[in-house]
């Protein structure tokens, strides 16, 4: 076993939930990938992080930029009461809370991109195996993407002004965190709308959302309780469920 395996090991151990199965990756096609294999075995908790993918995917099964450095991990959650949308933004929310991001100025972006002013750094991909068991997969940049790889604004934690933290302590904190979002979203995502509002991108600006060809053009407004975006718009406020958002005149 290498040094940074019993050093993440020790760190879980002392928080009480190290997992049944950690593999620490240079190289892999696809964490989450790797860790659905795993749990489909009856394995209940799963931690594989890689320093780079060959065949990562984001929403949509859009193409993940995956260059060597960074933080890709994926794990298995498993909730008491049947999984929805909720789990994605209760994951970015104890995502921010981690200890070692404390005092940079990050955002969510509904429904699952970490964000900031200077753009994108991190995102979250959820995929079920059950009704209360998912992989959740969490990309983060934690040095600069190569601008010509990517087509929208996107950052680093090290643009953002983290420069001396453990790659290991932050997939420790990492993982705590995806648990922790298990926990809030078993217990039914309790004042999700007033939690996430507090820490959301693009409050009160003009944006446009798209669903499958309709787009609307409008406020954004924060979130229900359920999840669901509201947009105030000439006509009213409209919420949706599943859809695009981004600001008004801006690439996603």
């Amino acid at each position: 076993m290498d040094i940074e395996t019993r050093q993440l090991q020790q760190l879980l151990s002392e928080a009480g939930q190290q997992p049944e199965v950690l593999l620490l990756k240079p190289v892999t096609e696809s964490t989450n990938d790797d860790v659905r294999e795993i749990a489909l075995k009856g394995v209940q908790s799963v931690l594989v992080c890689s320093t780079r993918q060959t065949q990562g995917r984001g929403q949509r099964q859009r193409h993940w930029v995956s260059p060597e450095g960074n933080i890709y991990l994926s794990t298995v959650v498993n909730t008491r009461i049947a999984l929805d949308g909720r789990l994605a933004l209760e994951t970015a929310l104890n995502i921010l809370q981690m200890p070692g991001l404390q005092n940079l100025d990050i955002q969510v972006k509904w429904p699952n991109d970490l964000y900031s002013p200077l753009g994108k750094w991190g995102g979250i991909l959820i995929e079920p195996i059950n009704s209360t068991q998912a992989v959740i997969g969490v990309g983060i940049n934690l040095a600069p993407v190569p601008k010509e790889q990517i087509d929208q604004h996107v950052t680093s934690l090290a643009e953002l002004g983290l420069q001396h933290i453990s790659r290991i302590q932050l997939i420790a904190e990492l993982y705590l965190a995806i648990q922790q979002a298990g926990e809030w979203f078993s217990h039914n995502s309790a004042n999700l709308a007033q939690r996430f509002n507090h820490h959301a991108a693009f409050m009160d600006r003009t944006v446009t959302f798209t669903q499958n060809s309709e787009i609307t053009t409008g406020t954004f407004k924060g979130i229900q309780n359920d999840g669901a975006v509201l947009i105030e718009t000439v006509n009213g406020t409209v919420s949706y469920y599943q859809g695009s958002l981004k600001l008004s005149g801006h690439a996603e």
